[in-house]
């Protein structure tokens, strides 16, 4: 797998995941906490957040693969400096670290199902999570769960919204019926998440 990710897209990625997961360790410590806590709450941010926002990316990459055509992520240095900021000074996290761009003329369909790939992922990815706040009693098993619920349900609603850029603006375009139960499994997950 990795012989598919050029150094520079690895680079990329790595700075995009440290980035975001620098921002949502910034917006946990607000008022303050010890050098212990920070380091443990950089490490949930990592696992949680870095993971749902790489696996999106490869996602969107690996299905446009799977098409045959070369697709690859960039991040954008000002939205991450910004995600930073905002996280740092306001207490809000606006994360657009990049996007994975696809090279070639793909159809509607492969557009809308390489766009489907990264929500489908976080969805997916909130199983595990959802697990780990219902099997796990509370205390940091609970904590890294209910963190990695809400953030993989967050990407996937917002990412789904059929609007600019995301993804589902191409899904919607490609297949009303397949947008609709993303949108709606998205939104419900989210809102049940905010709920634990």
């Amino acid at each position: 797998m990795l012989q598919r990710l050029p150094p520079r897209e690895r680079r990329d990625l790595l700075i995009a995941w440290l980035a975001i997961s620098i921002a949502f360790t910034l917006l946990y410590v607000r008022g303050g906490v010890d050098v212990n806590t920070f380091l443990l709450l950089f490490v949930m941010s990592l696992v949680t957040v870095g993971v749902a926002f790489v696996l999106h990316e490869l996602a969107h990459k690996f299905a446009a693969m799977r098409y045959g055509y070369w697709a690859e992520f960039k991040k954008d240095n000002q939205m991450l400096l910004i995600a930073v900021v905002m996280a740092a000074l306001v207490g809000v996290v606006f994360a657009a670290p990049g996007a994975t761009y696809v090279y070639g003329n793909a159809t509607k369909g492969e557009n809308g199902r390489i766009s489907a790939a990264g929500p489908i992922t976080n969805l997916v990815l909130c199983i595990p999570f959802a697990a780990l706040v219902l099997l796990s009693g509370g205390g940091l098993l609970g904590l890294v769960g209910l963190v990695g619920l809400r953030v993989n349900a967050m990407i996937a609603t917002f990412n789904m919204l059929p609007i600019s850029v995301l993804d589902g603006r191409k899904v919607l375009a490609w297949s009303p019926a397949v947008f609709a139960v993303l949108i709606v499994a998205s939104g419900a997950l989210l809102f049940w998440s905010l709920l634990l």
